[in-house]
Formats: C-alpha cells, sequence, structure tokens
C-alpha cells in the first residue's frame, strides 16, 4: 500500500463516485468488512445495510461530491473531512443537499478502504432542519 495523503483522498472519492453511480459492487469492495456508518439523524448502518440501501434501489443519486477535503494521516488510517454535496432520493424522499462528512479510511494491504462514515447537516441548506433561534424559511 502507497499511504500518501492523495491515495486516501483518492479513495474516498472513488468511493463517493460508486455511491453517486449506486454501484454497490464497487462499494462492497471499497468497505471494510467492519464497516459502520451513521447518518445525519444519528441513525447507524451496519455494512450490510448500507449496502443494501443502494442494491434495492431505495437510495439513488443524481449527482454527488466532495467538496473541500481535507485528509489526515494517522498510522494505518486516515480521516477525510469534506462538505459532501448532492441531489437524490431515499424511498422517493429527497436526500439532503449538503451534509459535512468525516469518512474514516484503514490502510490495508489492496489499498485504503472505507471503515466509517459520520455524515451530519448543514444547517440551514435544504433538507437540513432550520438554524436554531432563526426563522424557518417558507
Amino acid at each position: 500500500m502507497n499511504d500518501t495523503h492523495e491515495d486516501a483522498g483518492v479513495a474516498a472519492a472513488a468511493w463517493v463516485a460508486a455511491e453517486a453511480g449506486g454501484d454497490a459492487a464497487t462499494i462492497d469492495a471499497l468497505l471494510t468488512d467492519d464497516f459502520a456508518g451513521v447518518g445525519p439523524l444519528g441513525f447507524v448502518l451496519s455494512r450490510a445495510e448500507w449496502l443494501d440501501r443502494h442494491a434495492s434501489g431505495a437510495l439513488r443519486y443524481s449527482a454527488l461530491r466532495l467538496e473541500d477535503p481535507r485528509v489526515k494521516e494517522h498510522g494505518d488510517h486516515a480521516v477525510v473531512l469534506a462538505l459532501q454535496t448532492g441531489e437524490g432520493t431515499y424511498q422517493g424522499h429527497p436526500v439532503p443537499q449538503a451534509l459535512r462528512a468525516t469518512i474514516v479510511l484503514r490502510g490495508e494491504t489492496d489499498g485504503w478502504r472505507v471503515a466509517h462514515v459520520h455524515t451530519s447537516f448543514v444547517a440551514g441548506t435544504p433538507g437540513a432542519p432550520p438554524i436554531p433561534g432563526r426563522p424557518s424559511r417558507p
């Protein structure tokens, strides 16, 4: 494994591209066996549950990207902080258009793999709760 910042960032970008395309097979190859994902409402999904959202067609993106990714390596792990933006639906309902994402990757013999994802709303953006103390938009 070549453990450069660029490689961890490239792996994170490959994961987002697979998510955007609903490519369950590629996502499967990029996730660690013990992967866990935390959604913006605090729910936790196992690897199987994460993959099923794509395999079942329940989650569909028309666009998805990582903006301003910041990669920090910590030994055989890397953490990517980024703004995840896009458009899509889950079971026919719109997904948030902007999420702050923390992606933890683990270096394995075949390269970087995604071990954990944690997303949270960006207050005041479409699909997110309003900013506390401010009136809601119509």
